[in-house]
């Protein structure tokens, strides 16, 4: 089986290759890029991809002659709070930065409790 493909490592006309393999070979490598069974792939590209996203956005609203957006400004304070009210002091999420939200307070003396397992449950025997 004979095929092109694009050498990105090279430029000019030489960038286009052409490779001949055998055809259990060209399928071998093929089935290497499909994914098993329940999985999904996500390939995030484009405007909103996030290695660019503000740069793009910016630059697409100026093509478009669009007012600029107004950010927030990254202030301490909480925006759901009303003025005169304590402080946040809760550090920001480590995956994102963000602001993280309370769900649920636990006491102290009070653990917390997962889901019951569906694993096979203790009997005690009966008299």
């Amino acid at each position: 089986m004979t095929f092109r493909y694009k050498d990105y490592r090279l430029n000019g006309p030489a960038r286009y290759c052409t490779m001949t393999l055998a055809p259990d070979e060209f399928i071998r490598r093929f089935l290497m890029h499909v994914l098993p069974k329940g999985f999904h792939r996500i390939r995030h590209y484009g405007l909103l991809a996030s290695a660019g996203c503000k740069a793009n956005t910016a630059r697409a609203r100026e093509l478009i002659a669009a007012a600029p957006s107004v950010d927030p400004p990254a202030s301490s304070d909480n925006p759901d709070q009303t003025p005169g009210a304590a402080t946040d002091h809760r550090p920001p999420c480590p995956c994102c930065g963000g602001r993280m939200i309370v769900v649920e307070i636990f006491e102290r003396s009070a653990a917390p409790r997962g889901p019951p397992s569906d694993g096979p449950r203790v009997r005690t025997a009966t008299p």
